[in-house]
Order: structure tokens, then C-alpha cells, then sequence
């Protein structure tokens, strides 16, 4: 489970370090390059991110009245429906549902509820295996890591490292073609669908009007993870809402676009309830959503579509790479989202770990104001009794640097000690972790030889002026 703020940690491999994999930063900037392409190749971008917003904002205003339809639709067309308000009753619904069935083995679709709800785990203390059938998901599984990206979740592998992977986990020959990558994983996995007692998936859009939802994808695992075996589960979070099929046509257009370049992704399921013969249970999931749906100044949070371009635009995800957020969502997005999830108290500094330069703001595909609402949690996370950003030391910090801003003497005065503690610093017998962060995998500056700006100026205002009296 999350550990609090796992990004500020000492044993973290994140944000402490100067560098994040290298095929991060290479596959998120060519990936961001081709978002921007298609945006800006289509006159009505601008009108489809309106509307999908005000799609989203009404789905919010009316949440629950679409949420009773839904769940009444579903049950209709024999679909029964659960509703979970925290990650351990959806695990418990699962679970039951797994002893009472005889499940011994799952085949698992891509579902970042999910991942919030750590369903691996749970499953695997029931003896029950779970396999993700995702090529992102499957490989990162291998690994025995988490997904650095919430769409392409080997994102900071190459090609060469996927194939020492499959050769050290799998024995297979390696390769570090993506073909034959590719054909290893598919080959491997196609005997587990057949064999599997139970799928579970999650859900893309539900359609309120007609109790329907749609899962896209490009690999046709979805497709064999909810039709092979005789039982699916589909996992939704509560806000996953569109009122009418009529906006349906929109959002496919959009997600893919913005998650990984296409027109459209290569399947589109739509599932109206369960085959003749087999079972559908849908577990519609809160866990900390009604949260941010509660606060007006937050609830736009809950308009995402989890395309993750906000991830691929943003320098510090870049940099740094998807475990050091600490949990399920990284990047932006998991700065505005997690707190809510799993509480300030516990999440109060990842909204620090940003530059605010906005870029996720500009790209989101249903206009997430994310800048303004980094703002917002920062200013939230100060103010909220347990939360980690309102630490003693932290409020002292603030407090000191304040008071030394007010004015130019102060300011001074303060440089002058920063100047003496970076000559003497080097001479002292401490370690880098004990100062930190900002010095773990850093080196002090060194101090100009020409002095602060104010002097250079300074200095410069008074030649320029000795220039002029001379003429």
C-alpha cells in the first residue's frame, strides 16, 4: 500500500536522483511531439475539448441520478452490479466472488482501479493467479515492478532490456526485435486465456442511458481476457460516466489521439451485458473519489480520461520517471488525483513536485485546469493538521525565509549567510543524505567569482555612469 509521499523518501529511486531511465525522457518526448502533431491537424480540437468538458461537468453535476440509471440498466440485462466505497471492500467483493466460483487463475485486462486497489496482491493471498495480459502490464509484471505510465506502462524499457527480461523470466531466446518480442508474449499468453476461470477488467466509458460501457485497445487481450472464461469482472471507477451514447463517438476519438497518436484505437468493445451461458459483474469504486466530487474547487480532477498525455508533456515526469510519485498514478495527474484517493494527510508533498509550467494544463484533452489545481492543494496541504508539507521544520523554513524577504537588509543579510555556509560546507564532516533531497545526487553551486547580480549591477551602473561623465 502506499507509504506516504514515497517520492520524499531516502530509499526511493526518484525525484533523489538526477536522472530517470534514459528511454523515459527519449519515448515520452517523441510521444509528446505526436500528441501536438495531431492537436494541432485538426480545425475542431479546440471545439472537442470544450465539449468533452462540458460533457464531464455535467456527468459530475448529475452523478448520481446517472449512477442510479446505470446500476438500474445493468441489473436489467442481468448484470450484478456492487458498489465498493474503499479499496479494501472491492478486494473483499472480489475475493468472495473468486471462494464461492472455485477461481483459481485470472486473466487480467488493463484497469488502473485495479491498480489502486493492489487486486494482484489480494488474489495472490487466496492462492489465486493473476496475469496481466496488457504487453505493457505483462512485462512490467515480469519485472516485479510497477507501470511507470498509466497507458504505456513499460514506457521506460527499451527493446533490448524487454528481451533480457524474457530470457532470464521466461527462457526463451532473447531478442531485441519487437516482433519476436511481441510473438514470445502473445504465444505465452494465449494458453493462459483458455485456461483461465475469470476475467477482469476495467471500464473505459460507462453509458448511463443505456447501462452499456466501452474498453478500447490495440493487442485484442481485452477482447480474450472477457469473452474466455465464463465469469467477468469489470472494474469502475464512480466518475468513468458519460450520460448518452451520442458523446461516445467523441471520447473514442479523443483518448487514442491523446494516448498514443492514433485516429482510433484497433478494438472497440461494447458490452451490453453478459453472453448466454456466462456471468458479468460490474464493482462500481469510490475509494477517496466522492472526496474531490465533494470540493467544487477540486472536482474537475475527476473529468480525466487517464489518456496520460499530461504524464508524456510534463518535464519533471521526464526527468525523474513514474515511481517517483510514490503510487498507482504518476505525473501530473498523480499530483492532483492521489491526494484525494488516499488523503492529504498522507499525500500532502506530491503537489510540490512540479514546475508549474502549465504544459499538462494546455494538452488535456478535457481542460483539467492541473496548474491551478496544484496551486490549490499546495495552499490545502499547508493548511491541513497531519499533512506532511505542514511538518515543524517545514512551517519554521517558511517562516524565517518570509520574515528575511521583507525586506532588502534582511535579504541581504541572509545571502550573506548562504555565501559563508557554501564556502565552509565542503569542510564539514556530514553526509549529502543527511541534508536531504536537494543535496542527494547534487552538488552545491559554486559561488560566482563576480559576486551576486546585485552587485555585478551595481557595478555596472556605476561604470555606465563614469562612461557618461567622462563624455
Amino acid at each position: 500500500m502506499y507509504n506516504g509521499a514515497a517520492f520524499l523518501s531516502k530509499e526511493n529511486k526518484g525525484l533523489v536522483e538526477p536522472h530517470g531511465p534514459a528511454a523515459l525522457a527519449e519515448s515520452s518526448e517523441r510521444s509528446a511531439k505526436q500528441n501536438l502533431e495531431v492537436c494541432w491537424s485538426l480545425d475542431s480540437w479546440s471545439d472537442w475539448r470544450q465539449t468533452a468538458h462540458d460533457v464531464k461537468r455535467y456527468t459530475l453535476a448529475h452523478l448520481d441520478e446517472l449512477l442510479e440509471k446505470f446500476t438500474s440498466k445493468l441489473e436489467e440485462k442481468g448484470v450484478k452490479v456492487l458498489w465498493a466505497k474503499d479499496a479494501a471492500e472491492a478486494n473483499s467483493y472480489v475475493i468472495d466472488i473468486a471462494k464461492e466460483r472455485g477461481v483459481k487463475t485470472v486473466v487480467k485486462a488493463k484497469s488502473m482501479v485495479s491498480e489502486e486497489l493492489e487486486l494482484n496482491h489480494a488474489l495472490a493471498d487466496i492462492d489465486v493467479e493473476a496475469l496481466e495480459t496488457d504487453l505493457g502490464e505483462y512485462i512490467v509484471q515480469l519485472s516485479g515492478k510497477r507501470p511507470t505510465h498509466i497507458v504505456t506502462p513499460a514506457l521506460h524499457l527499451s527493446a533490448t532490456e524487454i528481451g533480457e527480461l524474457f530470457a532470464e523470466k521466461l527462457g526463451e531466446e532473447f531478442t531485441p526485435v519487437h516482433e519476436e518480442l511481441t510473438a514470445i508474449a502473445r504465444r505465452r499468453l494465449r494458453e493462459k486465456f483458455v485456461a483461465a476461470d475469470m476475467g477482469v477488467s476495467g471500464i473505459n466509458f460507462g453509458i448511463a442511458e443505456t447501462g452499456s460501457f466501452a474498453l478500447v485497445e490495440n493487442e485484442g487481450n481485452i477482447g480474450l481476457s472477457t469473452s474466455s472464461p465464463k465469469l467477468h469482472v469489470a472494474l469502475m471507477g464512480m466518475e468513468k460516466l458519460i450520460p448518452s451514447a451520442e458523446y461516445l463517438p467523441l471520447f473514442l476519438n479523443m483518448l487514442p489521439r491523446m494516448g498514443t497518436g492514433q485516429k482510433l484505437t484497433s478494438y472497440v468493445h461494447l458490452f451490453n451485458g453478459p453472453a448466454e451461458g456466462c456471468e458479468m459483474i460490474v464493482i462500481i469504486v469510490d475509494n477517496g473519489r466522492s472526496r474531490a466530487l465533494a470540493q467544487p474547487e477540486f472536482r474537475k480532477v475527476l473529468h480525466c480520461i487517464r489518456c496520460g498525455v499530461c504524464m508524456t508533456n510534463c518535464p519533471v515526469y521526464r526527468h525523474v520517471g513514474g515511481w517517483a510519485y510514490g503510487w498507482v498514478y504518476p505525473g501530473p495527474l498523480g499530483m492532483i488525483l492521489t491526494p484525494h484517493l488516499i488523503g492529504i494527510e498522507q499525500a500532502g508533498k506530491i503537489p510540490f513536485a512540479s514546475s508549474l509550467c502549465a504544459a499538462c494544463s494546455e494538452i488535456c484533452p478535457v481542460k483539467i485546469d492541473i496548474a491551478h489545481q496544484l496551486v490549490k492543494l499546495r495552499a490545502k496541504s499547508v493548511e491541513t493538521a497531519g499533512s506532511p508539507a505542514r511538518s515543524f521544520v517545514d512551517r519554521l523554513t517558511w517562516k524565517f525565509f518570509s520574515i528575511a524577504m521583507q525586506t532588502g537588509f534582511r535579504f541581504r543579510t541572509l545571502m550573506w549567510f548562504v555565501k559563508l555556509g557554501m564556502r565552509v560546507a565542503p569542510f564539514l564532516p556530514y553526509h549529502p543524505d543527511k541534508l536531504g533531497q536537494w543535496t542527494r545526487g547534487r552538488d552545491l553551486p559554486q559561488i560566482p567569482k563576480e559576486g551576486t547580480f546585485r552587485e555585478w549591477w551595481a557595478k555596472r551602473k556605476k561604470t555606465k555612469n563614469e562612461d557618461s561623465n567622462q563624455k
